[in-house]
C-alpha cells in the first residue's frame, strides 16, 4: 500500500505501461498529484484513479459515449480501434462532443453490417451505400 502521493503515482504508472494506457486527463491528474497541485476534489479523483488502476483500469468513455476513448496521440478509438483523429484543442469542445455521438452511431451501423469500423468506413467513406 502506498504511503504517499508519489508512491501511489508510481504504482499507477507501473500498472498502466508508464501511463500509456491512461486517458489523457488521468495522466494529467497523476502529474498534478506528483507536483502537489491537487485540490480536495483532485485528491478524491486521484484516490478513485488509484482504485480503478488496482482493479484493472477502465478508461473513461470519450465525452461519455460508450465504446469511444481518446488517447495521448489524439486518436478517437472505437473498442480500441482508431476511427478518427482530433487535435487536443478540438477534442474537448462542444462540437467534438456532438460529432463523437454521430461517430458512435456510424460505428454501430458499420458493425451491424458485420464489418469492423475504421477511419475509412466511419469517416472517409461515410455516408456510403452498402453493397
Amino acid at each position: 500500500m502506498p504511503t504517499n502521493l508519489a508512491e501511489a503515482a508510481i504504482e499507477i504508472l507501473q500498472n498502466t505501461r508508464d501511463g500509456d494506457d491512461l486517458a489523457p486527463q488521468h495522466l494529467k491528474l497523476v502529474e498534478n498529484a506528483v507536483n502537489g497541485f491537487l485540490t480536495e476534489a483532485g485528491r478524491k479523483a486521484f484516490d478513485d484513479l488509484l482504485a480503478n488502476v488496482r482493479s484493472g483500469y477502465t478508461k473513461p468513455w470519450f465525452h461519455g459515449v460508450e465504446h469511444l476513448t481518446y488517447d495521448h496521440e489524439g486518436y478517437v478509438r472505437w473498442k480500441n480501434l482508431p476511427v478518427e483523429h482530433f487535435s487536443p484543442s478540438f477534442a474537448h469542445t462542444e462540437a467534438a462532443r456532438q460529432y463523437v455521438q454521430e461517430l458512435a452511431q456510424r460505428c454501430l451501423a458499420i458493425e451491424a453490417r458485420g464489418e469492423t469500423p475504421s477511419t475509412e468506413s466511419a469517416v472517409w467513406r461515410w455516408p456510403e451505400t452498402p453493397t
